[in-house]
């Protein structure tokens, strides 16, 4: 292919020229049906289409069709809201509208979502992706313990004294777990199996999560504190936190990379339409006054 073919090609492929063809047709759209708003066209004209369009809408709502009742007030309607925004047009009504505005961007951003869509990543895109952000995705540690409370205010000063005759106990007699009375009651279980870090700290609080990770494996704890008291700990198991390989988290990273792909490219795609302006800040002289911070912002770009 020759270079003007390349060109072309190329051309065709770039997303702001669909923009902007689009905004040019769009823009030759609205100056024709300004003509003829301002010209006096009074006419309107309810299609098949629109009142498919107005049935739909209440069946999704209601959950079934309209009444022949309530179809001719769904079509009365249609045209008031018609008319009043025919006139409000003719009145220059949408112009310095905050809301309209808003709305109007916020239309613009959805489109130009569309235009920059992204194709499938590649597993190298995707593995570069986890590689770039190895602690958005580290699947964290894991652990399984026993615990036995005791009530810091039915025990008051004596808790610790308390809690400490328990751990020994226990080490010498580790069977002692098995009855059900020693410790005071816990309105949770004893046993807890292979817990995140956030779930043991949902149930327990931050720091006894924090404590509970680096105990040592298979004996029994000094007291860890959490919101309900102390608590002699044995951990049965921990399985350490690590970085994932990507076939075990592929969906997350994709999810992210798409996300962060899209927010990047829409970002670009803003840009090169606000190159195309001329932007004059100019701040009141209050502000400047009051803000001398404005008067080095102020600029033309």
């Amino acid at each position: 292919m020759n270079d003007k073919g390349n060109l072309i090609s190329r051309l065709a492929r770039e997303p702001l020229v669909h923009f902007l063809l689009l905004g040019m047709g769009l823009f030759l759209l609205s100056g024709l049906l300004d003509k003829s708003e301002g010209e006096g066209n009074k006419q309107i004209v309810v299609s098949p289409g629109r009142i498919e369009h107005l049935v739909t809408g209440f069946s999704r709502t209601w959950q079934r069709s309209p009444t022949q009742q309530e179809l001719k007030g769904l079509v009365e309607d249609y045209i008031k809201e018609e008319v009043w925004y025919r006139e409000a047009r003719i009145l220059g009504l949408e112009q310095d509208d905050t809301v309209i505005r808003r709305r109007l961007r916020q239309k613009m951003e959805f489109l130009s979502e569309d235009f920059v869509a992204t194709e499938e990543p590649t597993e190298e895109e995707l593995q570069t992706y986890l590689t770039q952000h190895p602690e958005q995705f580290r699947i964290g540690s894991k652990v399984s313990f026993t615990h036995v409370y005791l009530n810091a205010d039915r025990r008051g000063d004596d808790v610790h004294r308390d809690a400490e005759r328990l751990r020994l106990q226990l080490t010498e007699n580790p069977r002692l777990i098995e009855n059900p009375a020693i410790g005071d009651p816990f309105p949770l279980s004893r046993d807890f199996e292979l817990l995140s870090e956030s779930q043991v700290a949902n149930l327990f609080g931050n720091e006894f999560a924090d404590q509970v990770l680096t105990l040592q494996p298979n004996t029994w704890s000094e007291p860890v504190e959490s919101g309900y008291g102390l608590h002699v700990v044995f951990v049965r198991e921990r399985i350490e936190g690590r970085r994932p390989a990507l076939e075990e988290v592929r969906d997350a990273v994709k999810r992210e990379w798409v996300s962060t792909t899209r927010h990047e490219a829409k970002d670009r795609f803003y840009q090169r339409l606000r190159d195309q302006y001329t932007v004059t800040i100019e701040f009141p002289e209050e502000v400047k006054e009051e803000n001398p911070i404005a008067a080095g912002v102020e600029k033309t770009e």
